[in-house]
Formats: structure tokens, C-alpha cells, sequence
């Protein structure tokens, strides 16, 4: 769970402790049943933390329920899991919360991971509760179900409280795997007490075969300056893969290695500002989808930081030879369009400063695809987007090829590669997201509310670019 979220500790929510503490109602019966990229709960609801897991052809979508950016049961954050599933990414089934909370010392349901085996589907999760001393613990929990939909939380609960030498605070997002022979391995979310360094965050490994007794491995990873939070981990065509956040961050290591070595690779396509805690699963015909979610801004201000809660995005991996990933959009999830406007192919020559061309009557919600090739040198490129007269006030998409950066307002991505080649650009702006992608490799996403120009500019600064297959569609509502 991102810990640079704005965290409001108030007052403990009105709740009742029935069959649930909260007094939150979500109907899965009114929400959307179509794509599910940028969606959000109806009402003062929204989307945390992505669980995707794949089984028998279908691709499951656990994902915590938010209810007001975090601010229940006194800013613990009182999440529960949400399900939606999908067999083609394009139609889904909304269910009702599938581990809630049924208990008063239960604060939330945090992130975890599932895992199916001798035909049980496993849940594991940590708890967040406030102990006998009055200090805030995170402890892990697990839950058994027969079709990943109705699960039993099991007992003890929780059943493992703290690793010795590790942090009671932050214990968290267990990532579950399954050798062939049923032993249990989780990775945790902690920090050394006694770390070689002052970044003491690291990856717990425990082990068990009955889980009930469980031992210490040495940590999958340690020395992060952050806790390594909501880690993921999977084999994909020879290639291990530890996934984690880092400041907030998402980020991966690479190996050929169940648990390393690890590789840091060329470049991070899952480390998106705007992308909170990536997590993948299989997907049909040798596929893996990435599932995040966008945060919210403070005040709905597009100079305000973000808060916990807001839209799920969907993101389509590819591999590289050397185990490099990179991000595209899913085919499915491509929004419903009118028919597309195609203006003329420019070329902008500008040696001695910045020039540009506009194009009028851009609808505020629409999907924007052009190429773009630089010829030589050029300082940088791009777009101004839902922009007033001469692109004015503007949300600005810039590539920097030099510097191997592409930014969309005040966030960007590093290590772009091929910036200086030919390249197609995708841009979804849908309510108050924009979404891009640059040549099927990398995205980049904002939360961007307050501008709704008709203005699309395209510009060039110190050098030459030519604008060619240039189209605009109305998105359908």
C-alpha cells in the first residue's frame, strides 16, 4: 500500500459489527459490467490496491475498497476485498465483498496475494489492528474458498503476528507462492531492525508445509530506502520476477533464479507516478496483465498531491530477450469512439526556437493517435492538450529524446528508449485521466482535472519533426 498517500487520522467511522464493521454499502448490482480500465465504484467510493490472479481461463480482480481516500476507522483505512471477473478483459461480473471486516479489532483488510492449490483457491492478507498497548501492528491473516468468491478466514487469525528481528508496524502485503510439492513461501512487506545500513526496508521469506509452523529465510531483498511494499512475484518464459514498491513507486528485479541473484533492468516500464501498486497475473494464450490503480488529487486541484483511492488501469506486459518488460494498453480495453477526424501531415522546422500547428474543436473526452519522427537533433516535441488559443493553458506532453524522458504535466518517465526513431504515440483522455502510450513499450498516466480546452497543439523545439496518421475520435458516453 503507496505510503506517500495523504493519511487522515480522524475520528473512527459509524460502524456496527454484524456481518461488517463499516458503514459502507457497495452494490456490485449497479456498476458497470464493461471495460473496467479507469473504473470507480459509484458514489464516495473508490479503488485501492490491485490483487489480479488468473485461473481456468478466467482473470480475477480482487482490489480493496476505499471508502473517502482512506479516512475510516480512524485513518487505518477499514479496506475489504472487492472482486470483478473477467474471461476476456472486455465484460466483467461484479461481486459483493469477499473478505470484510467481521470483527471490532479488525481495521483493515490490507494487500495481499492469492494463490490456487489442491483445488482451494488461498487467500493471504495482513490485518491492521491496534494492539494491547495502543500501538497500530500489522499481522497476517489467511482465508480458504472453494471458487475464489465465498472464503473462510481461518484460524488462528492472525495466524502470524511478527518475524523476529523484522518490524511489528509495517508487516504487510504477503505475496503467496505454491512449490509442487504444497510448501508455502510468502514474502512480506517489513524492515530490519538491525539492517547494515539506515534503509532498512526488506522482503521477509517464510516458509511453511502445514501452515501452521513457519521459518525464516534469509530476506528475498533488503537495504530498500522504503518498505518493498505490495510485492509481487512470477515466472514468465524463463524469467523471474520480484515486483515492489519503492517510495511509492512500482519497481522490478529480473533473474533466472527462483530467488535471485536479481537483475536490475535496462529501464522500469511499471514505474508510472501515477500507477499505484502494479501487480500481474496470466492471462489467456501466454499473456500477463498488469492491474493498478490511478489516485486521486486533494480538493480535485491539479496542484494538489494525491490521495489514497481512485481508478483501476489496466496495462498489457511484453518481454524482451533479456527478461526487460514493457507496458502498452490492453487491446480490450480500447474505448468506444465515433468516427475518427484525420487532419493533413505536418512537418515543423524549427532550428532557432519552438514553432507549432493547432487543431480546433477537440472533443474534451476523445482518443488521439498520431507518429511522430524527428529528422537529426531536437531538443524536444509533443503536445498540448485540451489547451485554449494557441495552446494556452494547456496540459502539456513533451519528449525530451536526449534525455530519453517523456512527461505529461508535472509527472514523467525515465529511460524512454527509441525517442529519436520513428514512433506512435496513443492518448486517451477520459474525464480527468489522460492516458499515453509511446510505441507500445511505455505509459504514462495523470490525474488532471481542471483544464477542458477544445485546443490540440502539436510542437517542435530546436529541430525538425514530421506529424503524419494523425487521428482524433470523440470518445461515446
Amino acid at each position: 500500500m503507496r505510503k506517500t498517500v495523504l493519511l487522515l487520522l480522524l475520528a473512527p467511522a459509524a460502524s456496527t459489527f454484524a456481518s461488517a464493521q463499516l458503514s459502507v454499502h457497495y452494490d456490485p448490482s449497479i456498476q458497470s459490467t464493461g471495460n473496467i480500465d479507469y473504473f470507480k465504484p459509484k458514489g464516495n467510493l473508490f479503488v485501492g490496491d490491485c490483487i489480479p490472479f488468473y485461473h481456468d481461463g478466467q482473470y480475477y480482480l480482487y482490489w480493496l475498497l476505499d471508502s473517502a481516500h482512506h479516512k475510516a476507522l480512524g485513518g487505518l483505512g477499514g479496506h475489504q476485498w472487492a472482486l470483478s471477473v473477467s474471461s476476456d478483459l472486455k465484460t466483467w461480473k461484479q461481486y459483493p465483498v469477499v473478505l470484510g471486516i467481521d470483527e471490532a479489532w479488525e481495521k483493515s483488510i490490507c494487500t495481499g496475494s492469492v494463490a490456487y492449490h489442491a483445488g482451494k483457491f488461498y487467500a493471504f492478507y495482513a490485518t491492521r489492528l491496534i494492539d494491547s498497548s495502543g500501538k497500530v501492528n500489522e499481522q497476517l491473516s489467511y482465508a480458504i474458498s472453494d471458487d475464489g468468491i465465498h472464503f473462510a478466514k481461518q484460524k488462528p487469525n492472525p495466524f502470524y503476528t511478527s518475524a523476529p528481528g523484522y518490524s511489528k508496524r509495517n508487516f504487510r502485503d504477503p505475496k503467496v507462492v505454491v512449490d509442487p510439492d504444497g510448501t508455502f513461501h510468502l514474502f512480506v512487506a517489513s524492515g530490519q531492525e538491525n539492517a547494515p545500513t539506515p534503509d532498512d526496508g526488506a522482503l521477509v521469506h517464510l516458509v511453511s508445509k502445514d501452515l501452521t509452523q513457519w521459518s525464516v529465510r534469509s530476506p528475498l531483498i533488503y537495504g530498500q530506502s522504503d518498505v518493498p511494499e505490495c510485492p509481487d512475484y512470477f515466472l514468465w518464459n524463463g524469467w523471474y520476477y520480484l515486483v515492489y514498491g519503492r517510495g511509492g513507486n512500482t519497481f522490478y528485479l529480473k533473474s533466472r533464479h527462483p530467488y535471485g541473484p536479481w537483475e536490475y533492468p535496462r529501464y522500469q516500464a511499471l514505474n508510472e507516478d501515477w500507477v499505484n501498486v502494479a501487480k500481474t497475473a496470466a492471462f489467456t494464450g501466454g499473456r500477463r496483465i498488469e492491474a493498478g490503480w490511478i489516485p486521486s488529487r486533494r480538493d480535485m486541484r491539479d496542484d494538489q498531491g494525491e490521495v489514497f483511492g481512485g481508478n483501476i488501469v489496466l496495462r498489457e506486459l511484453s518481454q524482451e530477450s533479456d527478461g526487460t518488460l514493457s507496458t502498452s494498453f490492453p487491446k480490450e480495453v480500447a474505448e468506444p469512439t465515433g468516427p475518427a477526424t484525420r487532419p493533413h501531415d505536418q512537418t515543423i522546422h524549427a532550428p532557432d526556437g519552438q514553432d507549432a500547428f493547432f487543431l480546433y474543436d477537440v472533443p474534451t473526452d476523445a482518443v488521439i493517435g498520431f507518429d511522430a519522427e524527428a529528422s537529426g537533433p531536437v531538443e524536444s516535441f509533443g503536445c498540448f492538450l485540451r489547451g485554449g488559443d494557441k495552446g494556452r493553458d494547456a496540459y502539456r506532453l513533451a519528449f525530451t529524446p536526449d534525455n530519453r524522458e517523456v512527461s505529461l504535466a508535472e509527472t514523467h518517465i525515465d529511460a524512454v528508449e527509441g525517442l529519436h526513431n520513428k514512433i506512435h504515440v496513443q492518448i486517451v483522455m477520459k474525464g480527468d485521466i489522460i492516458d499515453v502510450c509511446i510505441a507500445s513499450k511505455r505509459c504514462i498516466v495523470n490525474r488532471l482535472y481542471e483544464r477542458k480546452g477544445a485546443v490540440l497543439g502539436f510542437f517542435v523545439k530546436h529541430g525538425t519533426v514530421r506529424f503524419s496518421n494523425i487521428g482524433i475520435a470523440a470518445i461515446n458516453h
